[in-house]
């Protein structure tokens, strides 16, 4: 019991303490301290047994584990930003939908080129890097309140393209070990499923920023905000290449390399930006720093949240509450979301949810008869909900780490969108999976 108090109470400070704004590389270690106290879990590697959970261990193992999977792709990504935004090649860009499209569907260009690049198969966590400085100019020229573009970038990103059929990231793919499936496992609900995020989403988006307009507020500019210069800027053509280089090479080679192809796409397009643009650039090695420091902080912030998690999956209650969400009765689809759901938002990670939840209830509801293909689309669709909880890994990166938003002002939009919108999907995904559709 006093195991759980821990779970649930450092669970509940570290959401509490990053709304507050709290530092995370110092929330991340207190509240996974608060969790290992309650839970008896012994404080230092030299207390126990070789190989024996541990708080520093388990804590610096998640921490470190994330850095050494991300640190070049979250390092070129930013990078890859910062020349673009140095260029003037996304400000070129931006103007140029901006005179294609109009002001008003400024919000549904950060969102199209999100999606574009995520189902193309560029990994979420560095999408934000990519579009983020187009954001921005568009923001700025549409004159809209700059807290909105975390949730502009988190719906392109983590809904409706995440978990959808044929989507190469990889909440699509790994039930298809535990389910014997494939990438296109119920296509035709999901296709019904992410046309109605992206209708509803969208319109609550559009209505949410509309109301704060009502209400006064517009676009602030910041000190280190790209200048608004009468420059002359490249032609939009030279801003757009970079970016179909990275979806290019990221889905070429994505079956071999998987998330190492990142590294390979955004060096393209890192290489690109500069060939195409050298003479625009204000000073290319100083956007190479900043995107570099931008990296460091962005990367620190995930990782410390991560490592909370290497604490809390170690600690007896995780196991209780593992195996009563994994052994909820009736309907294996119900059980299934709500299971991978729940453990998703206890670890702040999707994919994290589907890893520990799959290998104990696909055997189960296997035998129950249950139709793999259902279920590996309400399991991709629900792991892509509670995991948006305020202390997950791309929420912090996203609205801290690229966006410089506090979550006070950022994270009501971007919850709305990646929690309520993706739950509401998985709700229609069982429902039209329950009529038979797609079975």
């Amino acid at each position: 019991m006093l195991s759980m108090i821990g779970l649930v109470g450092g669970l509940a400070l570290l959401i509490y303490l990053t709304m507050k704004g709290m530092n995370l590389l110092v929330a991340g270690p207190l509240c996974a301290l608060f969790v290992a106290i309650c839970s008896g879990l012994p404080l230092f590697p030299q207390l126990v047994g070789e190989g024996e959970a541990n708080f520093v261990g388990n804590y610096m193992t998640g921490f470190s584990g994330f850095i050494s999977s991300w640190y070049l792709m979250f390092l070129l990504g930013a990078i890859f930003g910062k020349v673009m935004e140095d260029s003037g090649a996304a400000d070129s860009v931006s103007k140029w939908i901006v005179s294609k499209i109009g002001m008003k569907r400024a919000v549904m260009a950060i969102v199209i080129a999100c999606a574009v690049l995520t189902y193309g198969g560029v990994s979420l966590f560095v999408v934000a890097f990519s579009v983020y400085p187009m954001a921005v100019s568009l923001f700025r020229e549409a004159n809209l309140p700059r807290r909105f573009i975390p949730a502009a970038l988190a719906f392109g990103s983590v809904t409706f393209t995440m978990t959808s059929a044929g989507s190469p990231e990889i909440q699509n793919w790994i039930p298809i070990e535990y389910l014997g499936t494939s990438p296109y496992a119920g296509w035709e609900v999901s296709l019904i499923v992410a046309v109605f995020m992206i209708i509803f989403g969208y319109w609550w988006l559009r209505r949410m920023i509309t109301k704060a307009i009502a209400n006064g507020e517009t676009f602030v500019a910041r000190e280190n905000d790209p200048v608004n210069e009468d420059k002359v800027l490249p032609n939009p053509l030279f801003g757009i290449i970079p970016l179909v280089v990275v979806l290019i090479i990221s889905f070429a080679f994505h079956d071999s390399l998987q998330q190492s192809a990142l590294i390979i796409a955004l060096l393209g397009g890192v290489i690109a930006t500069y060939l195409l643009n050298r003479t625009y650039f204000k000073s290319f090695w100083s956007a190479v720093s900043e995107g570099t420091l931008g990296a460091l902080i962005a990367l620190g912030n995930t990782a410390a949240v991560v490592g909370f998690g290497g604490v809390a999956k170690a600690v007896p209650a995780f196991e209780v509450a593992v195996n009563a969400m994994t052994s909820i009765p009736g309907s294996p689809l119900i059980g299934g979301a709500i299971a991978v759901s729940v453990i998703a938002g206890m670890t702040g990670s999707a994919s994290g949810g589907q890893a520990i939840a799959l290998p104990l209830i696909s055997p189960h509801y296997m035998d129950m008869g249950v139709n793999p293909e259902a279920l590996h689309r309400v399991v991709s669709i629900s792991s892509g909900a509670l995991d948006s909880l305020p202390h997950n890994g791309y929420v912090v990166t996203t609205i801290r780490g690229i966006c410089g938003e506090s979550h006070k002002d950022a994270y009501n939009p971007v919850g709305a969108l990646t929690v309520i919108v993706p739950l509401l999907g998985v709700i229609l995904a069982i429902i039209l999976f329950s009529f038979g559709l797609g079975i």
